[in-house]
């Protein structure tokens, strides 16, 4: 990744002041590139807001007659919460039902990575690839399932190490047809293997 030296310097001075902020000496030598690895990280970690999800469907879009479910499950994802600025991290499962054209599959994780890498609530986060292939791909529906962890809630707050939070998020078929809803259910809690 590319990473743009003027924003590099900004957030340097501002790692560096937290640093020193939170009572650590910023010159101490395990510290001293820290400021510039955590401006790099930081832009690494939203480099979603320099991507379009769209676009990346609009890339790879085919003509297809096919008219059957396609699911790509266990993505995995990494975000930032927009809380706290913690990790949140886990599996997206994203399902389609074309209606004339076929995306290339590689792009659905692509979207999932475009909008986890930015500040996010796992909630919109799930929203917002739901509704990116619902607007590009115009199919008979889409069903996004989310399931993470949130550093949030297990390093501070509650402390529960073991909580994990789930959320769902469906248009079309996947909403008005209760069986295709449970196919899809079925199939990402199934191992095919």
């Amino acid at each position: 990744m590319d990473y743009n030296e003027h924003i590099t310097d900004i957030l340097k001075k501002s790692y560096n002041t937290l640093i020193t902020e939170i009572g650590e000496d910023s010159e101490r030598e395990g510290l001293l590139k820290t400021p510039e690895r955590a401006a790099k990280a930081m832009q690494f970690l939203t480099k979603g807001y320099k991507e379009d999800p769209a676009q990346i469907l609009r890339s790879a879009l085919f003509k297809e007659d096919y008219s059957e479910m396609v699911v790509v499950k266990d993505i995995e994802l990494y975000s930032l919460c927009e809380h706290h600025l913690l990790p949140f991290f886990g599996k997206a499962h994203v399902a389609y039902i074309p209606k004339g054209q076929i995306v290339g599959l590689s792009k659905i994780p692509r979207i999932v990575d475009a909008f986890a890498r930015r500040l996010q609530v796992q909630e919109r986060l799930t929203m917002e690839i739901r509704d990116c292939i619902n607007e590009v791909l115009q199919p008979a529906g889409v069903a996004v399932v989310i399931e993470a962890r949130h550093l949030c809630m297990q390093m501070r707050g509650v402390e529960k190490q073991n909580s994990s939070t789930t959320t769902s998020a469906f248009v079309g078929e996947f909403l008005s047809d209760q069986s295709t809803r449970r196919e899809f259910l079925s199939l990402i809690s199934s191992r095919l293997s």
